[in-house]
């Protein structure tokens, strides 16, 4: 009589120790199509506990796509991905089966995205080897703003990029890859809204070459960067150009006004397109910084804006309001103090500016 107690006991114990095992998962809400869903967990589990991790399609019911199975690490975390290049767009579910109670989170919504529509190539997919992997074709967002270009070879390592490569007003763009030798070239293609998709592009003939010629890169790159913006709260870029003439130009489908100060300390208010048409300004750099203000037109609006350069040493975004601008208006933050005469002149500035174009 005493064992059977002493049994029952054991499994009371071993049950009501299970129940405080917890499990949590995390994935991303929204991915595009061909992108790796990775999904990470934490757990109370042991070390090197197996932990099943399900995809599932939802549709009218969940049909398993996909299982993986981690191993609980040290740090009591797991981590699983799954391919999802040859998914449909759609929700999807990540799921562990139920073994953890309490506060545990053991399932996930997940909808992927099909962007690769968006891109059309005009390239050849069958190449033939002559130093350069030829890669052209159109966006059909982001028009007049660019597109990120990363190739990777047949072993997966990236050749070029990611670099974003200039679009014009249909959103066409062009590039010659410096490439050392023959094979299949993966191109990815990422915009401001994120990744769109990717095209195999094949190089026959030829032989390896050792070297690249240096005439292939003949311009600087188009760089970047980005901040968020509303007109009441505009966001700040500092360009470090190289001499001679460079170009500056937003991103579209957003009216955005650029203001910037001249080496005269005359300020310049450029608004001269509107949504579907990025501003453009050409400066002349004499070795100084310049430093750009951009905002939405429209005060409803509070988006993200982006400046490209082209010409230019860097770009980025300036953590304060630089001196050039004056005191920033209310809502707008500034670390660094601004003498109460440079407000007064930036403000006379701004007057003049508002005169004359009235």
């Amino acid at each position: 009589m005493n064992k059977i107690v002493l049994v029952v006991m054991g499994l009371l114990f071993i049950f009501g120790d299970a129940s405080a095992y917890q499990v949590t998962i995390e994935a991303p809400d929204t991915l595009t199509v061909g992108k790796p869903l990775i999904v990470t967990g934490t757990t109370t589990f042991g070390i090197g506990t197996p932990i099943d991790v399900d995809l599932y399609v939802q549709v009218t019911t969940s049909t398993q796509v996909d299982h993986k199975i981690a191993y609980v690490q040290s740090d009591r975390t797991f981590r699983v991905i799954f391919d999802t290049t040859d998914l449909k767009k759609g929700l999807y579910k990540v799921e562990v089966p139920v073994i953890g109670q309490g506060d545990s989170v053991s399932m996930r919504l997940v909808n992927l995205v099909d962007r690769s529509d968006e891109i059309s190539l005009s390239s050849p997919t069958q190449q033939r080897f002559n130093g350069k992997l030829y890669v052209a074709g159109s966006v059909s967002t982001d028009k007049n703003s660019g597109v990120q270009i990363a190739v990777f070879d047949s072993d997966n390592i990236p050749v070029f990029g990611p670099q974003f490569v200039n679009t014009n007003y249909l959103g066409m763009f062009s590039a010659d890859i410096p490439i050392s030798q023959s094979g299949d070239y993966e191109v990815s293609f990422t915009d401001s809204n994120g990744y769109i998709g990717s095209r195999i592009l094949s190089v026959a003939g030829g032989a390896t070459v050792t070297s690249v010629p240096t005439s292939v890169a003949t311009t600087l790159p188009v760089l970047s960067a980005h901040g968020k913006a509303s007109h009441d709260n505009p966001v700040y870029f500092v360009i470090r150009p190289t001499s001679g003439t460079f170009t500056l130009y937003t991103s579209s489908s957003i009216d955005w006004v650029i203001e910037y100060v001249d080496d005269r300390g005359i300020l310049h208010m450029v608004n001269e397109q509107g949504e579907t048409t990025p501003e453009k300004i050409q400066l002349t750099g004499k070795g100084k910084p310049i430093f750009i203000k951009v905002y939405p037109y429209k005060y409803s609006v509070n988006s993200v804006a982006f400046l490209y350069a082209e010409n230019a040493n860097s770009v980025s975004v300036s953590p304060t309001v630089p001196a050039v601008f004056g005191t920033p208006s209310p809502g707008e933050t500034q670390h660094s103090p601004v003498s109460p005469l440079m407000g007064i002149l930036a403000a006379g500035i701004t007057g003049y500016w508002w005169y004359r174009r009235v």
